[in-house]
């Protein structure tokens, strides 16, 4: 859509430092949501009696959702003639919708025993319905969230690419917060007894756990959205002039204008598009099971065995949390850094390629982990149960934190590199951002579909999605350095930050 077409309902002059602040804290918020998601739901699931081979289709709904959702959201928010902002509107509804969604998944277990669900079965098919109806929501919320936000923060810089960039790195801290926050809260295993009702005769300690830890996001996230809302006021959209074709209607206008801008990518901004997608086939993998990968092959739990199976599977599934929320410490200090580093091995597209090689060894030394620990338990023998020793607990940790480092520049460098190659497209902020988001989603559609039946077929559960993840990120980094132009103009690398699929 041309800026000449309609108003934007921007300032002409940027907003305070302190408006974009508060705007970005909003992300903190979401971010506190999807690292419960990312560290606990996958175990959840398996509580209520999903086979592990059919977990991977549940979390479908994220690359759906931003596949459908966000360039959506994004192309209907720049049009949004609202009285409250064009922005808000779509981030108050938002997040009424995650508080909704959070209140489903925590409160599965219960819903399901309530209309029938056996406590002494191990599939509970109700309260798996009520589990998945949330998932969905959730997901559909929080791309409703992200890609507004982002494009509140560009309306708010008003072009000034300095206030731009400043808002952005604001917005990558908050990410790095909302993790931290998010990762901390479900590594703690008494979290529970800080609100008492949600220990209840179907939801175990496990269970009151997560309820917990999404009633604590669900203030959370209303607190700094009702601040941010009442606080930052934005310029509506008070004119718009529809371009020629769109009297079809706004369905046939956004589908129009969506491969319109396909059409009119250069070679850079597809080759960007390609690296992009296999970035994400490596990190999906890891990102759905890493806990789950801490729980069953480092500490050697069940979470359908004995007592004590399920109680190490448990502490694995903690200490998986944990190990991601050292990678969101080292996440948020590596960002700060890639700019100059950046300049020092000659662009950004050589740092691309470099920390593609980190992910792909990182990736690899799973196994090699999995290989130590198993080996400590056959020295051990079949009847006992010990945690894994410190040094291989020591290994699995590293791997989370030295995964912060490429992730760092996962979510930074793609999109900093989009707003260059892309800004004589003419689309608005929101559409933009969604087209970048489809080379995201459709890797972790194929990877929900395949990674379940690739552990099922190959008996390694999560280990052979890890090792395919371990092939791909080598080929983006030669793509990277030897395909990918190099920006003219180097521009901080702040400039964008997202999780996949949101």
């Amino acid at each position: 859509m041309s800026s000449n077409n309609m108003e934007t309902g921007q300032n002409e002059n940027p907003r305070p430092l302190w408006h974009m602040v508060v705007v970005a804290s909003i992300v903190a918020g979401i971010q506190f949501g999807w690292a419960l998601q990312l560290s606990l739901l996958t175990p959840y699931v398996q509580t209520l009696g999903v086979p592990y081979v059919w977990v991977s289709f549940i979390w479908l709904c994220g690359p759906i959702s931003g596949l459908l959702v966000q360039p959506i959201v994004g192309y209907s928010s720049d049009r949004c003639t609202s009285r409250i902002g064009r922005r808000r509107s779509f981030i108050v509804v938002g997040a009424c919708f995650v508080a909704l969604s959070v209140f489903f998944i925590g409160f599965a277990k219960d819903i399901g025993h309530r209309v029938g669900d056996s406590l002494h079965s191990p599939t509970k098919p109700r309260a798996v319905a009520i589990f998945v109806i949330g998932f969905w929501i959730l997901d559909v919320a929080n791309n409703m969230l992200q890609g507004p936000c982002r494009a509140f923060l560009a309306d708010l810089s008003a072009d000034d690419h300095k206030r731009m960039r400043i808002a952005n790195g604001w917005f990558s801290f908050f990410m790095a917060i909302g993790n931290i926050l998010g990762y901390a809260a479900g590594s703690f295993s008494n979290i529970h007894k800080l609100v008492p009702f949600t220990l209840t005769t179907a939801c175990d300690v496990y269970c009151a756990n997560l309820k917990t830890c999404f009633l604590i996001d669900i203030v959370f996230l209303m607190s700094v959205t009702i601040i941010a809302i009442t606080t930052v006021k934005e310029t509506p959209l008070v004119s718009k002039e529809a371009p020629d074709g769109d009297e079809g209607g706004s369905s046939f206008a956004f589908i129009r204008e969506l491969v319109s801008a396909f059409k009119t990518l250069k070679k850079p901004m597809w080759i960007l598009l390609l690296v992009t997608c296999l970035n994400w086939i490596a990190w999906f993998p890891f990102l759905l099971y890493d806990t789950d990968w801490m729980g069953v092959q480092v500490y050697g739990g069940n979470v359908k065995g004995s007592v004590n199976q399920q109680k190490l599977f448990e502490q694995g599934v903690r200490a998986g949390a944990l190990g991601l929320m050292i990678n969101s410490f080292v996440l948020a200090f590596v960002s700060l850094g890639l700019e100059p580093v950046s300049r020092l091995i000659g662009g950004v597209k050589n740092l691309w390629g470099v920390v593609n090689f980190i992910l792909a060894a990182c990736l690899a030394g799973t196994v090699g982990v999995t290989k130590l620990a198993e080996a400590w338990r056959n020295k051990l023998g079949p009847q006992s149960l010990p945690h894994p020793p410190i040094n291989i607990k020591g290994y699995a940790l590293a791997l989370f934190g030295l995964l912060g480092i490429p992730l760092a520049v996962t979510f930074s460098i793609p999109f900093a590199l989009a707003s260059i190659y892309c800004s004589d497209a003419g689309a608005g902020q929101g559409l933009s951002l969604g087209l970048l988001n489809l080379s995201i989603v459709i890797p972790q559609m194929i990877i929900s579909v395949v990674s379940g039946h690739l552990g099922a077929a190959f008996g390694g559960r999560n280990l052979p999605s890890f090792v395919l993840g371990s092939i791909v990120p080598v080929i983006s980094a030669f793509l990277a350095i030897f395909a990918l132009p190099n920006p003219k103009n180097q521009v901080s690398l702040n400039l964008g930050s997202a999780t996949a699929g949101h």
